[in-house]
């Protein structure tokens, strides 16, 4: 006989864990606050544990031993939620990274509308070029030695252990194990640059001092605004700052226990202040411009970024707690002696907690609207400006401008502007195509006047008929949330195979390259090599069709409702073409790079020159579904605009060619001597840029 009621799916799963590290569980003011309850979306779990976007494997290498996996489905654990901490329990580091990992990339599928693929592992093989990778998998206890990084090769997060040698022994114990496994901000971290990598792969790549500070700064703005989602912390510190969130506290700081086991004085990083070395005191940090001109090791640059994040948040905060604080103080502004009231507190908190995560929300969104080449900051706020832009039309609380002011102040600026407003900020909305209907025919001309960008009737009749086609695309993929067969269609869409049943698809790859092979239009639109004359810049013809090499990197459907209710529905694209270079004696020559990327060989067999250069230009292409137009293009150019625009023979884009050049090869704090000597130099790099930067 069957049971009269049917039992639901929960919606999710209670884990026990850390809020920050083991370490605020062994001091007796956060003590009560450090341990907590995460909940993680509810899936069936093998032991490890394996779920759908990780599983966890547990060998150390030092010991060569394989560590028992736990089994998160036992009735036992289950029925505790799940295991206590544990600094000395293995199954309890596994439980840990699992936890924080899926609230990771919880939060990056909350804002961005869609699942989380991780980046393909790439092939060197005739006519496959990439294969899906289900899983990202978790190595708790991956080396002995104080590092912590995601590795793009084995598609892993490495975490190690080592022994402390703290500065100050009342700090911490010497000699004690430290596990960056029990790090919530180094596991957020380095989830967070494993979902950057899927979504924009070449941010790997050193191109100017921003690309990896900025990979480093994003993955802290992860880990510092996922602080604000453990109530109780946040009432905790909201409590002992008296509502001043500007002033020390645990929110801002990322990795205490970390800081102080490797001899620091404090955490390894503050977003709002830092440890006076001669006084060994907290001070709260004040922007200089010179730093943006003078920092270029990732981590301190990319601190600089952090930092502007960080005051916009506590601007946005203070602006929502005035009224707070007025009624409060009776007007004054100045609280009462003593304790707040816990009302008071709570209220403070749950501003707090919404301006936090709107600000990641914010944060993340903008991924969608970056160029996927050479990014820097003034890029990064062009695209936040852009994409709360598309997502709240009325910006009542003036988020966007507190963003302006804090880069402002730290001499952040966008290039290709003429002033500092929302206005200029914001990507220029293109509104370039024809609506087609089901016969292909023009059914409404839906294009707006466009004085950034004027374009022939013909381009705006392709562009339509392109919008239609990821329109189908949009519609096959918007109720699948199964992710691998997300990747398949959409590689599918993207190079065109018999992948979907009862369809055959003539990819978009190939429809760009037969519509605008040499399409001056779409080179000016893209800023991409689609002319004649492209192989005397130094790039590849197609393989198969008769117009110049370029990859597809990303094609994503974008499908969510912002914070007043607006309807986002586009297809963003992301495009990246590659030109070689050589420079002798300064002189600039065209090199036709390798057909695959990271060979140490060319087409011929022959070695390829110490001097040969990889370019990269790219666009990031934003469709909107519904009113069928091209809405904006983010460009990266490889060609010289100017000579597109004035009719002469295309060019290459010397301008960007020579700051690159510069960056990696020239000898200074910025060049050969940094980057160039890990990251490699020419036609082939390392592809492990993380293992690097993290060691200590």
């Amino acid at each position: 006989m069957s049971h009269p009621f049917t039992h639901k799916k929960p919606p999710f799963r209670k884990l026990r864990g850390y809020a920050f590290d083991p370490s605020l569980s062994l001091k007796i003011d956060t003590v009560a606050i450090n341990n907590i309850i995460y909940k993680v979306p509810w899936e069936r779990l093998d032991p490890g544990p394996a779920g759908e976007y990780v599983e966890v494997i547990d060998y150390d290498p030092t010991v060569k031993k394989f560590y028992k996996a736990v089994d998160l489905c036992d009735d036992y654990i289950l029925a505790q939620d799940g295991l206590d901490p544990s600094e000395s329990d293995p199954q309890f580091h596994q439980q840990f990274v699992y936890a924080v990992a899926m609230t990771t990339i919880r939060n990056f599928e909350k804002a961005l509308g869609r699942k989380i693929i991780w980046e393909p592992r790439l092939l060197a093989q005739e006519g496959r070029y990439e294969e899906y990778v289900p899983k990202l998998r978790l190595y708790p206890h991956a080396m002995r030695e104080a590092n912590a990084y995601y590795s793009p090769l084995k598609k892993a997060i490495l975490f190690g252990y080592f022994s402390s040698t703290p500065a100050d022994e009342t700090l911490h114990m010497p000699d004690s194990l430290v596990f960056t496994c029990l790090s919530h901000d180094i596991i957020a971290h380095e989830t967070t640059h494993a979902i950057l990598d899927g979504i924009h792969n070449y941010y790997n790549e050193a191109t100017n001092p921003d690309v990896l500070a900025f990979h480093e700064a994003f993955a802290d703005i992860v880990a510092l605004f996922q602080h604000f989602t453990f109530p109780e912390v946040l009432k905790h510190q909201i409590a002992k700052t008296r509502g001043d969130l500007g002033a020390q506290n645990l929110l801002g700081q990322l990795a205490q226990e970390f800081g102080t086991a490797i001899g620091d004085y404090g955490s390894l990083r503050d977003a709002i202040g830092e440890i006076d070395e001669a006084t060994k005191t907290w001070k709260p940090k004040e922007p200089d411009p010179n730093d943006y001109r003078t920092v270029m090791e990732p981590h301190a640059r990319g601190s600089i970024l952090v930092a502007a994040v960080f005051e916009a948040f506590l601007n946005i905060y203070k602006s929502r707690v005035a009224d707070l604080l007025r009624i409060a103080s009776n007007g004054s502004g100045i609280l009462p002696q003593g304790e707040l009231h816990p009302d008071l507190v709570d209220r403070l908190a749950g501003e707090a907690s919404k301006a936090a995560g709107h600000v990641l929300n914010m944060c993340i969104r903008a991924l969608d609207c970056c160029p996927p080449v050479d990014l820097t900051f003034g890029d990064y706020l062009r695209a936040i400006i852009t994409a709360d832009a598309d997502a709240i039309r009325d910006d009542q609380r003036d988020y966007r401008l507190a963003f302006i002011d804090a880069f402002r102040r730290r001499g952040i600026y966008p290039e290709g502007i003429k002033t500092l407003s929302v206005e200029s900020l914001r990507y220029p909305v293109l509104n370039i195509g024809y609506l087609i209907d089901e016969s292909g025919k023009v059914k409404h001309n839906l294009s707006s006047d466009n004085v950034d960008l004027d374009v022939s009737e013909d381009t705006k009749q392709l562009l339509g008929v392109i919008n239609t086609f990821l329109r189908d695309y949009g519609n096959d993929i918007k109720y699948i949330n199964d992710r691998e067969k997300i990747y398949g269609i959409t590689r599918t869409y993207i190079g065109g195979a018999y992948g979907i049943p009862d369809k055959k698809i003539i990819g978009l790859h190939g429809r760009l390259n037969v519509k605008f092979s040499n399409s001056i239009d779409f080179a000016r639109i893209t800023g991409l090599a689609f002319v004649d004359g492209y192989r005397v810049l130094g790039i590849r013809p197609s393989n198969k069709y008769n117009g110049p090499s370029y990859q597809i990197t990303k094609m994503r459907l974008v499908s969510r409702v912002g914070p007043t209710g607006a309807q986002l529905n586009q297809v963003v694209i992301s495009m990246v073409q590659r030109a070689g270079a050589k420079f002798k004696n300064g002189k600039y020559e065209p090199y036709t790079p390798s057909r695959f990327p990271f060979s140490k060989t060319d087409d011929d067999g022959k070695k390829i020159p110490e001097d040969a250069f990889e370019f990269r230009g790219g666009c990031t292409l934003v469709f909107d579904l519904d009113t069928q137009l091209l809405k904006y293009a983010i460009s990266k150019p490889i060609v010289d605009m100017d000579s597109l625009q004035k009719g002469k023979p295309p060019a290459i884009n010397r301008r960007r060619l020579d700051s690159q050049y510069t960056f990696i090869h020239a000898g200074s704090d910025a060049g050969q001597n940094e980057f160039t000597k890990y990251f490699g130099s020419g036609c082939h790099k390392l592809a492990e840029p993380f293992a690097f930067l993290h060691q200590i």
